[in-house]
């Protein structure tokens, strides 16, 4: 059985890594290259950072942040925000990282995923799906809808809908995120992280709500996630990636246990 993969995220803003709730009242979280290591070391199988004002002030990647946090890790690094060409790809993966991460950009210019996928392989390309429930007060996950730059502004998409579209352009994997349960520690949506689990072929990270290792075992149970990723549970000491997965393997989930 293949083991479920804990990723630590770091979204990062002028340099700092930061952390609110519903993607807005944001605190800062501490030095993105230190914090890296420290969730590395203690289990994380894999490191996300997200460069979340990049897009929204159009300007590129914070490159020499995704430098000095690469040299520090010995695990698989994905870096996103502000990567809208082969170019800018090109000059993340230069700076050390070994995936990115497109969500605008993707969805203003979809072509740009297979591009992406055809000079670097396509498990080097996550294609990131920001997702709010429905205003019409709809409750399924067929009515959810995504949204860009931040989670500032719909796509006029719907989540199922680009979830297959990403994987049929050649994603390799999906970053799925409820802003309804982001930063909220309430758990992980699970009943949209099942839904594009079962729509795709490709693996899906769920992300957003996680706030005791019971979450991270719901959504791998009942969300049917390959991956599930978090930033307050281990930015702010409520555990580790070690403690985690101790946990949730207890519960009958395969994961890789630190040595």
């Amino acid at each position: 059985m293949l083991t479920r993969r804990i990723i630590a995220c770091l979204d990062v803003t002028a340099g700092r890594v930061v952390k609110g709730v519903q993607f807005v009242d944001l605190v800062d979280a501490g030095d993105p290259a230190e914090l890296a290591a420290r969730h590395a070391e203690s289990g994380a199988d894999e490191i996300v950072l997200l460069d979340i004002s990049a897009t929204h002030e159009g300007r590129g990647t914070l490159l020499d942040t995704v430098r000095r946090t690469a040299l520090r890790l010995f695990i698989p690094f994905t870096v996103g925000g502000g990567v809208r060409s082969l170019d800018d790809t090109t000059a993340v993966f230069d700076a050390g990282a070994d995936k990115v991460c497109i969500n605008s950009a993707a969805l203003r210019r979809p072509e740009l995923i297979g591009e992406i996928g055809a000079r670097f392989g396509a498990q080097a390309v996550i294609v990131a799906i920001d997702a709010r429930r429905s205003e019409s007060g709809a409750t399924g996950a067929e009515e959810t809808d995504v949204f860009i730059e931040g989670g500032r502004k719909p796509a006029g998409r719907r989540a199922l809908d680009w979830a297959r579209e990403a994987e049929q352009r050649g994603a390799g994997e999906i970053l799925l995120t409820s802003m309804d349960a982001d930063g909220t520690r309430a758990g992980f949506d699970c009943e949209l992280t099942a839904a594009v689990s079962q729509a795709v072929q490709i693996p899906v990270i769920a992300s957003g709500g996680a706030g005791a290792a019971h979450h991270f075992s719901d959504v791998f149970i009942r969300g049917k996630a390959d991956a599930a990723l978090a930033a307050s549970i281990f930015h702010f000491g409520i555990s580790d990636a070690r403690a985690l997965k101790e946990k949730i393997a207890r519960d009958g989930v395969p994961v890789r246990l630190p040595c």
